[in-house]
């Protein structure tokens, strides 16, 4: 790691001068309810740095899912920062927000959110077409072959298994090196053979492109392959 000077003239890492790749300052949630409100996140603080990969854990119902939706900026807080690679993403409006998510995030779901009318191909082209680039068709093609669906790329969703969608979304995920990678669950839906297959593949794909990853998962063995774990119980961070 080359050292760079500092206004002072002393000597820093580039690292250390680099931003971290997610800061999360007082972060809370609060919905209406019968009762009047419900807080789904309490006053949460977190930080994760570049080529991180940070497991969130707890049981259903604790606000993980929650969290994950803020910090990709898909829903809005009560209160609180989320900042991604130095930008404030509330700071930002809805099209502020959708444009930072094209340019540093990728996410994986677990129902897969795959478009039903678009094929294999099409759906991982489409992130790069939403971003002008002119070779989407070779890259994910070449995408799509990196995770083992050379031959499935004009199948429909429909036609395709659990794994072999999940693998699709984790294409589509990948093709733009997104700094920031989010997934929420993403072998919930598979039987316990083919998400191994699925985690081994994101963590390789990870890995190849020093993304920073933030997984939402309930199974503590895949907690375990991530370099840090944290917990929410009852919407705190424990």
């Amino acid at each position: 790691m080359r050292d760079i000077p500092d206004s002072s003239n002393r000597y820093v890492s580039d690292h250390a001068k680099a931003p971290a790749a997610i800061e999360v300052i007082g972060l809370s949630k609060r919905v209406a309810d019968a009762s009047g409100e419900l807080t789904i996140l309490h006053s949460v603080d977190f930080t994760v740095q570049p080529a991180e990969t940070l497991a969130i854990v707890g049981a259903s119902g604790s606000g993980k899912s929650t969290l994950l939706g803020l910090l990709a900026g898909l829903d809005t807080p009560s209160s609180g920062k989320v900042i991604l690679a130095g930008d404030d993403i509330f700071a930002l409006d809805e099209d502020g927000r959708a444009s930072l998510r094209k340019a540093k995030l990728g996410f994986v779901f677990q129902s897969f959110q795959l478009l039903a009318h678009l094929n294999a191909l099409e759906n991982v082209m489409l992130p790069m077409e939403l971003r002008g680039e002119s070779d989407a068709k070779e890259k994910a093609a070449a995408m799509l072959g990196r995770v083992g669906l050379s031959s499935r790329l004009k199948h429909y969703p429909k036609f395709l298994s659990g794994g072999e969608q999940q693998r699709v979304a984790l294409a589509r995920a990948f093709v733009t090196e997104p700094p920031l990678l989010f997934a929420d669950e993403p072998t919930g839906s598979l039987d316990a053979a083919t998400g191994e297959a699925v985690i081994q593949l994101m963590f390789e794909l990870n890995r190849e492109r020093g993304s920073t990853l933030v997984l939402v998962t309930h199974d503590p063995s895949i907690a375990a392959r991530c370099g840090r774990t944290i917990t929410i119980a009852g919407g705190r961070l424990v």
